[in-house]
């Protein structure tokens, strides 16, 4: 069937609107020990035009044929790989950007990378987009599809927090605009929010609108260690009901820094303690940075810190930010699974010591870090001998544990294909009923992604 398809979708868009280099398109930053084998039998389609999309997705839905959406690959939870022989359609050229500063707005398609958003949003005085979700070649469709995070969650929130409009393409072939140009609506049920976060399950999403807002202050980069965990994880809760809302507070285990100093060639300004915070706090001046710093630096010295060092410069701060966010590059090699469970704030200490014992007990390694302000822990599960044994062990052992502290199995990195068991186990059996019940409605024929977060 897929062959016979393949002409009829070449009228659609041109040759150079098919990919000749299939095996790029395969697979995404998914784990290779725990990611799905990739069906090699697909066509990769590059549309355009919302247009294009809607005439793909309807000659895919009377064919029966599936079709998984890709964005900048970067997925961590297998959400872009095709399981069957299909389409898989790559949003890439479809990367058109619009700055809106009369509404604050930035109007995107799906294929706009966030490093095209925030270069774009920089040459605007006095505008931004707070967020910074995971790696900027991300593209804002798939950003908005997995719902995204990133570090800034504590202070500007996640990417639902700035979607105000959407354009999405049904699996029918109709084209749907949610939302827009607006602050509040409140007109029937929210099919936008239903969509974010929807993993490319229930429709194709070609064009989005995100809130943009002032220009916030300066910033300062605090890094702080401590010798015990249990210090270092107690100490994110004090600061928050301190009333200081850092733009990020992140956890990490020393090993983990080491891991992000090796790829990244950089020095962390401390080598020693067993946990570390790094910690980002805004001001509008420097007296503002200043006094948001020490306060920090008494709270984490009650908790035994043992210094509080600080970064000033932009590049004292960049390449602090560059160790913690390529902790994952420095550890790929020797990964076999990264887990991104998320509990409440006050659960985090309880659920790191006991995991971390409980990975002793059965032979594993576990290295955590995370964003500690909004209760996102990482768990790198590392490589070790009987992994195979060892990893479901300690992973339904943690997935256990953060349902019975209130939290859920992920909390950016989506259920896609490698978290749907784990899904059916951990949530309310009605809840994953209801979710199905959804998947038939937007999606009868089942084309868009089978297989990823739930089956029907």
């Amino acid at each position: 069937m897929l062959r016979e398809i393949v002409e009829e979708i070449e009228k659609i868009v041109g040759k150079e609107g098919i990919a000749k280099n299939v095996e790029d398109y395969l697979y995404d930053e998914t784990p290779k020990r725990v990611r799905p084998k990739a069906a090699e039998d697909v066509v990769v389609v590059k549309p355009k035009r919302s247009e294009e999309v809607s005439k793909i997705l309807k000659l895919a839905n009377e064919k029966k044929v599936p079709v998984v959406v890709r964005g900048g690959g970067t997925g961590l939870s297998g959400g872009a790989i095709p399981l069957s022989p299909g389409i898989v359609l790559s949003m890439e050229r479809m990367n058109k950007l619009e700055i809106d500063t009369e509404n604050l707005v930035a109007v995107c398609e799906a294929g706009v990378t966030l490093r095209q958003l925030l270069e774009e949003i920089d040459k605007i005085p006095g505008l931004s987009f707070p967020p910074h979700p995971g790696h900027e070649g991300a593209q804002i469709g798939g950003l908005v599809a997995n719902n995204a995070g990133g570090a800034r969650a504590v202070k500007y929130g996640i990417m639902r927090n700035y979607v105000l409009g959407m354009e999405v393409v049904l699996p029918s072939g109709e084209i749907l605009n949610l939302g827009g140009k607006v602050i509040k609506n409140v007109t029937g049920y929210d099919l936008m929010h239903l969509l974010i976060g929807s993993e490319g399950t229930l429709a194709v999403i070609t064009k989005v609108v995100l809130k943009l807002i002032p220009e916030p202050g300066g910033t300062y980069t605090l890094v702080v260690p401590f010798e015990r965990t249990e210090d270092a994880i107690k100490t994110v809760p004090q600061i928050l009901r301190s009333g200081i809302v850092p733009l990020a507070i992140e956890y990490m285990d020393v090993e983990a820094v080491k891991a992000g100093e090796a790829v990244t060639g950089k020095r962390w300004p401390y080598e020693g303690g067993e946990a570390h915070l790094m910690i980002i706090v805004e001001g509008r001046d420097e007296d503002e940075l200043l006094k948001v710093s020490e306060d920090i630096e008494k709270l984490a010295k009650k908790n035994n810190a043992i210094d509080v060092f600080v970064g000033v410069s932009r590049k004292e701060q960049r390449d602090l930010l560059d160790i913690r966010s390529l902790i994952y590059e420095g550890m790929r090699d020797v990964t076999v699974d990264l887990l991104d469970v998320s509990v409440p704030i006050a659960s985090i200490p309880e659920y790191v010591t006991k995991c971390k014992k409980f990975a002793e007990e059965v032979g594993i390694k576990v290295l955590h870090y995370g964003h500690a302000g909004d209760g996102n822990v990482h768990q790198h599960i590392l490589e070790v001998d009987d992994w195979e044994e060892k990893y479901p062990k300690f992973k339904n052992y943690a997935f256990g544990l953060v349902k019975k502290l209130g939290g859920y199995i992920t909390a950016e990195h989506g259920v896609g294909v490698v978290k749907k068991e784990d899904m059916y186990s951990t949530l309310p059996q009605k809840a994953v009923e209801l979710m199905k019940e959804i998947k038939r409605i937007f999606d009868p024929n089942n084309i868009l992604n089978p297989g990823k977060v739930v089956d029907v």
